[in-house]
């Protein structure tokens, strides 16, 4: 795995964990890989992805099982899709509209692109 300046790097491994339930590889109720079995795959320390797991529980994307691990929790993929629609409206857009008004991109050009699209 390949981390990037912009994120934290326990939020990186969030949203990779977060594509893999999106792409059905890790399906509801169904067990996700351990701390230590996520630590080795993307080579980083297991407090890292401890952090990761913490802050999925903690958005109602997966659950704990006493003794069995981490699951996925019951509409997950709602959960997740909503997480980044928040995001996008709150960190992509505004960069969008400061990059469009930088050069002089009108809404109608923005909205003839879209329906192009």
């Amino acid at each position: 795995m390949d981390f990037t300046g912009k994120k934290a790097i326990y939020l990186q491994i969030s949203d990779y964990l977060c594509d893999e339930i999106l792409t059905d590889k890790y399906k509801e109720d169904e067990r996700i890989p351990s701390v230590r079995e996520v630590a080795s795959m993307v080579e980083v320390n297991s407090n890292t992805v401890m952090r990761s797991f913490e802050w999925m529980q903690n958005q109602e994307v997966i659950f704990t099982k006493r003794g069995l691990g981490y699951f996925v929790s019951k509409g997950a993929k709602d959960i997740i899709r909503q997480i980044r629609r928040r995001e996008f409206i709150e960190e992509v857009i505004p960069d969008i509209i400061r990059t469009m008004q930088t050069l002089g991109i009108s809404k109608e050009e923005l909205l003839k692109l879209m329906g192009d699209q």
